[in-house]
């Protein structure tokens, strides 16, 4: 190998300044994909910070590949015109049916959206990726808070509960959810040789949870109770 001639070749590259240009869309789409990616990390969904980052700048990268290597101007989209099938495969690929829910549809669609910013950087709209950037973030934060603090959103949440037997517990849970016409889904049992145990999910909006699980904790049948969490609707 002739280092000599890669070394020129790396360094007229340089001097050209397009170099710059990309390096400098590649930092971009890492950041901007990283906020959105570090949202998601935080509610622990299957595609997290490192996930979207590596979307965002392997979008941007592609968008600025389909511009250098096309022989014509009208090869321009034919790379970046193959993110969107592929990014559709990954998407589908975090979508989950389980436990009664569908789950993963919000990260499919941020992992879509992920990869737009990601093209636009890679295209040179640094301000247009940005914007849609702090587009998402808003919608997934406040629009979110909104549902909660409104009630709006369904989704399951698990408890854990212990008693003597489980008719015992299952009688009880059952006789506390009948007001609201709830049934517990999805229960499993053990026994400690101490007590049973008995973990099941209740669908409900946030206020639900609340008032169910207050009127859980005042029960004299059950010795203890504990909230372990959402399965959330995505």
């Amino acid at each position: 190998m002739d280092w000599r001639h890669f070394l020129e070749l790396l360094h007229r590259e340089i001097a050209s300044g397009i170099v710059g240009s990309s390096l400098a869309r590649l930092v971009l789409a890492a950041i901007l994909g990283g906020f959105i990616g570090l949202e998601r990390e935080t509610k622990h969904r299957p595609a997290g910070l490192r996930t979207n980052m590596f979307i965002c700048i392997g979008a941007a990268l592609f968008t600025e590949l389909s511009h250098s290597l096309a022989a014509e101007p009208s090869d321009y989209t034919r790379i970046a015109a193959q993110i969107i099938p592929g990014i559709g495969f990954i998407g589908a690929g975090s979508i989950l049916h389980t436990r009664g829910l569908t789950t993963g549809l919000t990260t499919a669609a941020t992992i879509f959206v992920v990869a737009s910013v990601g093209m636009a950087v890679g295209g040179g709209l640094y301000l247009t990726g940005v914007f849609a950037t702090v587009m998402v973030l808003l919608s997934l934060f406040v629009l979110g808070h909104i549902e909660e603090t409104f009630n709006i959103k369904l989704f399951l949440q698990t408890y854990e509960v212990t008693g003597s037997s489980v008719d015992e517990i299952s009688h009880e849970v059952n006789r506390i959810l009948e007001p609201k016409h709830r049934l517990m889904l999805n229960v499993t049992s053990g026994n400690t040789g101490e007590h049973v145990r008995l973990q099941f999910d209740v669908e409900g909006n946030s206020g639900e949870q609340k008032q169910f699980l207050r009127t859980l904790k005042s029960s004299s049948i059950l010795k203890s109770v504990a909230s372990l969490g959402q399965v959330e609707r995505e």
